[in-house]
């Protein structure tokens, strides 16, 4: 009932969308249906870089049990990565010799550090898609204080060239460096890429750790204004979230953190829905969504020792949308 909800309250609030957004494009497109996939898998926060504790196949498992079409890992180790591959190919998801997987290294292993992520192997973002990918495109976000260096990562669809796929972890840190918050310099880096590919005649869908909640001003000019309610408003951009119409809290969505982070802290309640931050989002631009969306934060999971294998849940949505042929 309540994906049913949503899907009725979709169909109304694009009816306006659907009659005039993305027309220039209409003639010569097709309409696409994709089920996506996204976790943040403390490859090495929570499993130390570790491809035995459970999180890589309960990933696996989960991309078959969705139907997925597209996932995207964040804080994926180096070897947990080659292990999914290997799983997904064991599994079914798709035939030995396929091009479906991209990673691209947040943190290298080379790099000297106080803090030897992944055991001082590659660490970073990777998407796998079902059908094979073309060539991918990594892009540099600003710098942090962190160390490494945050990326945008996309790849084209090989048979579907104008269909793309992205993934990124925008940083926590929020310091400021030459003029403004570095987590908003990442955000409007990465929108301006977005921007360039559907300039270029690309639709997209990007799913990752955004470290941001949407009903947050850094996002103001990523959501557009149709989703302009009570829990999130002052929007002026182009993009929905496939969960912004959950019912439980219209424009937001459902909390993609557990109770706790991996170290233990415990991670509070908090407006504008009394629930846990929802910073694992799934976006797609607003005129190219040909239909009714929905999107979903699953459980937290017992696939690693009986319990959860990170501090994040999956998220999970399905949308239809446009792509140039």
């Amino acid at each position: 009932m309540r994906m049913l909800a949503r899907l009725m309250v979709a169909v109304v609030a694009l009816g306006a969308t659907l009659l005039t957004g993305g027309s220039a494009r209409a003639a010569d497109s097709v309409v696409e249906t994709y089920n996506v996939w996204q976790w943040n898998v403390s490859g090495w926060k929570m499993n130390r870089a570790s491809t035995t504790t459970g999180m890589v196949d309960a990933a696996a498992a989960s991309i078959l049990n969705r139907n997925t079409d597209f996932a995207a890992f964040n804080e994926l180790c180096w070897s947990q990565y080659k292990a999914l591959q290997d799983k997904l190919v064991q599994n079914g998801w798709v035939s030995a010799g396929t091009s479906f997987a991209r990673f691209a290294a947040i943190r290298n292993g080379e790099e000297p550090r106080q803090d030897p992520a992944c055991g001082y192997e590659q660490f970073g973002i990777a998407i796998f898609s079902r059908q094979d990918l073309g060539t991918a495109k990594k892009y540099d976000l600003p710098k942090d204080t962190k160390g490494g260096v945050n990326k945008l990562l996309c790849a084209p669809l090989a048979a579907r060239p104008h269909m793309r796929f992205c993934t990124t972890h925008i940083t926590s840190d929020h310091t400021d460096i030459g003029g403004s918050p570095i987590n908003e310099q990442q955000l409007d880096a990465v929108q301006g890429h977005l921007e360039d590919l559907y300039n270029d005649g690309d639709t997209v869908i990007i799913a990752g750790d955004f470290n941001a909640r949407p009903h947050l001003r850094r996002l103001n000019d990523w959501y557009s204004p149709t989703v302009n309610g009570p829990n999130n408003g002052n929007n002026t951009g182009a993009y929905r979230e496939l969960d912004d119409l959950d019912p439980r809290c219209p424009g937001v969505g459902e909390t993609t953190v557990l109770e706790t982070s991996g170290d233990g802290t415990p991670i509070p309640t908090e407006e504008p829905c009394d629930q846990r931050p929802k910073i694992d989002l799934i976006f797609v631009r607003e005129s190219l969504i040909a239909g009714p969306y929905s999107g979903d934060a699953l459980g937290e999971g017992t696939g690693c020792g009986g319990g959860p294998c990170s501090d994040h849940r999956v998220t999970i949505g399905t949308v239809p949308v446009r792509v140039k042929v």
